[in-house]
């Protein structure tokens, strides 16, 4: 039989639920404490509002999604992993599926149901959830935790804090990062936090002109200097000040990278038809005129790209749109290729941490005991979830780390 501690667990998001539901099925009084006045908010936005909760893509694959940070999750993954993560939503009725790149949604598509089929299982282990709450500190006694003070200076007694409040990324749901500002006030190193999944700013003007067009089965090329990313295929989106869509979220974190270095000059090389080598569009570009010699080229564009991307298109391969098709040279037939298979943009940089999907950086993983989750400086301290120092691109896998170190700060805070 366990000893039952009284566990305090800070952050109603993925991960701070999980360790609660953890800790609870394992015997211990737990009290959760969110300054929302609902848990989950954030989770609510997850996959545009449908969750992708997860990813069936094995442990090696990924670890790797992770870059280097990736092996500290080996051990929360061997503990709780995709398949266990589907097996808990499903046994309590919420089936999944699971769409390509193995994505993993909820049958229903809502995030919501998952918000309130977790928050149905917190009431059914009665963990105390303490809503419109707020831990300003930590108590502490021969460095070991005893309690935490809340926002009206009351004090909490407890044996175990699992602190799970999220990064700084969409800070209106209440991820302001004060709480990795705590672990640095109690000794912890911090590494800087800074933004990842996160829409890139472009120098021109074009993004404005095309905000809301999607582009499907693009590729992307981003260079600087003699470095080069390409991308799968895929799709990105035109904003207000630059792009965005999973394309451009995947690759955002090594682009801000290398927007960090002096003196970066990076540009991307859109790819609109990837599918085909530079001869094939020179015929396909010369067919096209020949069975339509009396049209202006901007309606014959018309048929190989988007509408609205038409007279942006023509307008940087420096040609008549009213031109008839039958007049363009060979030299501005070679400028169109030329353009379809490289249509540039130079990144400047991202949008803020507060717009990002996630937080980059965070509590450093070396004063984290990766089999536990405990802090190695201060006894009874554990983290969970996003205010740690691990990130990945899109497709489920942030929130399936967050779920598993909650899952394992919840377990290892009932039985250590």
């Amino acid at each position: 039989m366990a000893i039952i501690n009284r566990i305090v667990v800070v952050g109603a998001g993925p991960a701070g639920m999980m360790a609660a539901l953890r800790a609870s099925e394992l015997g211990q009084e737990v009290k959760l404490i969110e300054k929302n006045p609902v848990p989950g908010k954030k989770l609510l936005l997850s996959g545009h509002g449908r969750c992708n909760l997860t990813n069936t893509c094995d442990l090696e694959l990924f670890l790797k999604r992770f870059g280097a940070n990736g092996q500290f999750l080996r051990d929360a993954f061997k503990k709780f992993f995709h398949q266990d993560l589907i097996a808990f939503f499903e046994k309590r009725g919420l089936r999944m599926k699971v769409e390509r790149q193995m994505r993993v949604f909820p049958v229903t598509d809502k995030s919501i149901s998952i918000c309130q089929l977790l928050h149905k299982e917190l009431l059914k282990n009665k963990v105390k959830l303490l809503l419109r709450h707020r831990v300003k500190d930590i108590v502490l006694r021969d460095k070991r935790v005893r309690g935490v003070i809340l926002g009206d200076n009351s004090v909490l007694t407890a044996d175990r804090v699992i602190l799970a409040t999220g990064g700084a990324s969409y800070a209106f749901t209440g991820s302001d990062g004060k709480a990795i500002e705590l672990a640095r006030n109690l000794g912890h190193r911090v590494v800087a936090l800074s933004p990842g999944l996160v829409p890139l700013v472009a120098r021109q003007g074009i993004p404005r002109l095309l905000e809301g067009l999607t582009l499907k089965n693009i590729r992307l090329k981003f260079c600087n200097g003699k470095r080069e990313i390409i991308s799968d295929i895929g799709e990105m989106m035109f904003t207000g000040s630059g792009i965005s869509g999973p394309l451009i979220l995947a690759l955002s974190g090594s682009i801000l990278d290398w927007l960090k270095t002096p003196q970066a000059a990076v540009h991307l090389e859109i790819d609109l038809k990837p599918a085909l080598s530079h001869e094939q569009l020179h015929a396909r570009l010369l067919r096209e005129f020949q069975l339509n010699p009396k049209k202006a080229l901007k309606n014959v564009l018309k048929s190989m790209l988007p509408k609205r991307l038409v007279d942006v298109f023509i307008e940087a391969a420096k040609i008549n749109p009213v031109k008839l098709v039958s007049y363009v040279t060979q030299g501005e037939r070679a400028s169109m290729v030329s353009l379809l298979k490289a249509f540039r943009l130079d990144i400047i940089g991202t949008l803020p941490l507060e717009e990002a999907m996630v937080t980059r950086g965070g509590v450093s993983l070396k004063d984290i005991n990766p089999r536990t989750m405990e802090s190695r400086i201060i006894k009874g301290l554990y983290f969970a979830g996003e205010m740690i120092d691990v990130d990945a691109d899109t497709g489920g896998f942030n929130l399936q780390a967050a779920f598993s170190t909650g899952y394992l700060a919840g377990e290892s805070a009932s039985l250590n």
